[in-house]
């Protein structure tokens, strides 16, 4: 009995990669011809009004802000915590700013700005010089590459616990800081590729102002012709990060999903936005006013409090009031940022209507 001989016909390498080339102009083909579908509107090409215009419902400007606010503050023992974890955390492994550079920044300016600081309100304007050196990190500690991923961690974890108690606390469930800081950080690396986005985004918006101080140094702006073309490419390319951050800022809280991938975080958030774009990048402008607003108000009293205090009582020119308040401010700023943002996106979920 003779036995038979199976032939196994090779393919031939060419065969091979004209199929490999048609598979990859497929899933091109089915992937744009998706991306289409989803984004209805096309570039150097008029869309009129009644073709974009995209529901959102959402409460005024004042009201979500007070609406954020109440949603914290019914909660606050877990948040106010969670700020507290943050800024000992930060101490610890970051540290503060130098309180023996503020005093020295203090001091020289009331040496060096003769009259110009005399009587109440004079106070109140070295108080705003001081205060625009703190916001700008000009007592700041320079941190070290392990200070600054110590930093990046902590910042990220506070992000996801607050993304993650404020969904629970919405589902109805009751929730213990413990339990965030247990949970909350699975989705750590997805949220940093993110951000590293975010981050690669802003790269216009740095140009602009490195664009702006070798402009101010070389006189530029004195010109009028240089300096409307300056102003007109640095406001193209803010607008352009500001277009770019307002989907991924988006993004960051789609990403703490479960089973979500960064890209497809971008992707959903790109979807979520559009016909919308502007209404919503308003929106972060004004969370980012607000907070500059708070920072105001809360700092300059501190700031006017602290040198009161130094010229009654010299000894307590050591102690790191400034430092502290700056600590405690910014953890709770980690937190109103990432409530507000949470529930400004399912604000934007709840209305659920087709891209226009």
């Amino acid at each position: 009995m003779t036995s038979k001989k199976t032939l196994v016909k090779k393919a031939n390498p060419q065969t091979r990669l004209t199929d490999f080339v048609k598979n990859v102009y497929a899933n091109i083909h089915v992937t744009t011809d998706n991306y289409l579908a989803r984004r209805p509107h096309r570039s150097f090409r008029r869309t009129r009004r009644r073709d974009y215009v995209r529901s959102l419902k959402m409460p005024g400007y004042w009201s979500f802000s007070n609406y954020t606010i109440k949603t914290l503050l019914r909660h606050k023992k877990v948040f106010l915590l969670l700020a507290l974890a943050y800024a000992l955390l930060t101490i610890l492994l970051v540290g503060m700013a130098s309180q023996d550079t503020y005093n020295t920044l203090t001091s020289t300016l009331s040496q060096t700005s003769g009259d110009v600081f005399k009587g109440n309100f004079g106070q109140i304007g070295q108080a705003g010089l001081l205060f625009l050196t703190i916001i700008s990190g000009g007592i700041s500690q320079s941190l070290s590459e392990g200070q600054q991923i110590y930093a990046s961690i902590i910042v990220l974890l506070t992000w996801l616990t607050t993304v993650w108690m404020l969904r629970n606390i919405l589902a109805g469930k009751k929730v213990k800081l413990r339990d965030g800081l247990y949970n909350a950080g699975a989705p750590i690396l997805p949220t940093f590729i993110v951000g590293l986005v975010l981050i690669t985004q802003l790269i216009p918006l740095a140009l602009a102002l490195i664009g702006y101080s070798a402009a101010s140094t070389t006189g530029l702006l004195s010109n009028g012709v240089e300096a409307m073309l300056f102003w007109i490419v640095a406001g193209l390319l803010t607008i352009l990060s500001l277009y770019w951050i307002t989907s991924t800022i988006v993004a960051l809280v789609v990403v703490t999903l479960p089973g979500m991938y960064p890209f497809q975080a971008i992707k959903t958030a790109g979807d979520l936005v559009i016909g919308r774009r502007v209404r919503i990048m308003m929106r972060l402008i004004w969370m980012a006013v607000w907070t500059f607003i708070a920072w105001v108000v809360v700092m300059l009293p501190i700031i006017l409090l602290v040198n009161w205090l130094n010229s009654v009582w010299p000894a307590l020119q050591g102690v790191s009031i400034i430092p502290v308040a700056i600590v405690a401010l910014s953890s709770l700023t980690i937190v109103w940022v990432a409530g507000y943002v949470y529930l400004l996106y399912r604000k934007v979920v709840a209305d659920d209507a087709d891209p226009a």
